[in-house]
């Protein structure tokens, strides 16, 4: 029987009764945030508001459609488009920590590079933003796969990540093809071939 209140171990073993305390790899401390007073149901309805704020906080007159801070920041050059994509990091990040599969983890990143590059463009970023709305997509993602282990989940997640791999991978490619048409180009009428 390998009792840890019988070994010597860190203080956050001994604390939790955790049999691994002589696991070398395993971390000294492990934030446990629901004796902390902070359990998941709060960091949700947390990850919701910041969402909403985000991208939902207020209704366009005369439609229905909703708009939130995202593509307002963005209207402020450098700092906004910064603000906005640091709370984006934020719900990927409360994501990691309430234990969201990595491929779920790594389509959420997606979404938040995706919004940061192309919001990043001057007045079309904006319009993206207030359409594309990558926090309120992220948190949705959060929401369904957060306690949805199934192999179901896993898989449209696993295609999603293939198809994103195989459309940067061609544009990869056809920049690179483009950059040296182009460059034979340039070097056909200066005269160096």
């Amino acid at each position: 029987m390998n009792d840890s209140r019988n070994t010597p171990a860190t203080p956050a073993a001994a604390s939790d009764g955790d049999s691994g305390a002589d696991d070398p790899l395993k971390p000294d401390a492990v934030v446990d945030f629901e004796s902390a007073g902070v359990g998941d149901e709060e960091t949700l309805a947390r990850l919701r508001a910041v969402s909403f704020y985000l991208d939902e906080a207020f209704e366009v007159p005369g439609t229905n459609y909703r708009v939130g801070l995202d593509p307002i920041l963005g209207l402020v050059p450098g700092i906004g488009d910064a603000t906005a994509s640091a709370l984006s990091a934020y719900i990927l990040v409360e994501a990691a920590m309430l234990g969201v599969p990595r491929a779920t983890l790594a389509r959420m990143l997606g979404n938040v590079v995706l919004d940061a590059t192309v919001g990043s463009l001057p007045l079309v970023g904006d319009v993206f933003d207030a359409a594309w709305k990558a926090n309120a997509r992220n948190v949705r993602l959060l929401e369904a796969r957060y306690d949805d282990a199934s192999p179901a989940a896993a898989a449209a997640d696993r295609r999603f990540l293939l198809a994103a791999v195989a459309v940067i991978t061609l544009l990869l490619v056809a920049l690179g093809a483009a950059t040296v048409l182009v460059a034979l180009w340039v070097f056909g009428h200066v005269g160096l071939l």
